[in-house]
């Protein structure tokens, strides 16, 4: 009776898998954009540190930011990265657990149809080999959303810059209006970011259902 509810819950087992690995691709695939629109502000910033130049001393400040907006791209960048390998890390595992329900699943038909003594053992090592990969695949959600954490809160202290380079900008004297406009450039996509990174921080990927 035990042997045939557990083969009953395979079929979930699988398909939740399936899903999961699903929603991790989703994630990469929103981590990539987030990597071009880094880009995007390293570009600007230094635009904004080129105007900042022609404005002279009026937007001193407002350079210092833009250099800070710099290497905030080069940081986000860079845990983007970081984010990457813990994706590529999690597909590995969903894609292992995959393996395993299904091999399971053939074991314990072969078991069922089999006389052999040695049959039970042989699937309850199987059962503690899927346990072990299924335990690495919890630890690894939990990474992942911890470096997703780590990413949000650094994305928000862009925010914090982009927005002490609008008020800078206030300061510019002729060249207020231009870097007005590239300060509120950054906020956008800064806030592009932010959004993105929230959204991925509720996927059902972390709570496994």
């Amino acid at each position: 009776m035990t042997m045939t509810t557990a083969l009953t819950t395979r079929p979930s087992k699988a398909q939740q898998a399936g899903v999961d690995l699903l929603r991790i691709v989703r994630i990469n695939e929103e981590i990539k954009a987030v990597v071009g629109v880094a880009f995007k502000i390293n570009i600007m910033a230094l635009n904004a540190i080129f105007l900042a130049k022609r404005a002279g001393t009026a937007a001193r400040g407002f350079g210092v930011l833009s250099n800070e907006l710099r290497v905030f791209s080069q940081d986000l960048r860079d845990g983007m990265s970081a984010l990457t390998t813990h994706i590529h890390a999690c597909v590995t595992e969903v894609s292992v657990v995959l393996q395993d329900i299904r091999h399971t699943a053939l074991l314990r038909q072969a078991v069922e149809q089999s006389s052999a003594a040695c049959g039970p053992a042989v699937l309850a090592a199987r059962e503690v080999e899927n346990d072990r990969h299924a335990e690495r695949l919890a630890r690894l959600r939990k990474q992942l959303r911890a470096a997703l954490d780590d990413a949000f809160r650094m994305v928000e202290l862009g925010g914090v810059l982009a927005k002490s380079a609008k008020i800078e900008a206030a300061y510019g004297q002729s060249f207020a209006v231009p870097l007005a406009q590239v300060s509120g450039e950054f906020d956008g996509v800064v806030e592009e970011i932010r959004a993105s990174l929230e959204s991925l921080r509720r996927s059902a990927f972390f709570t496994g259902n």
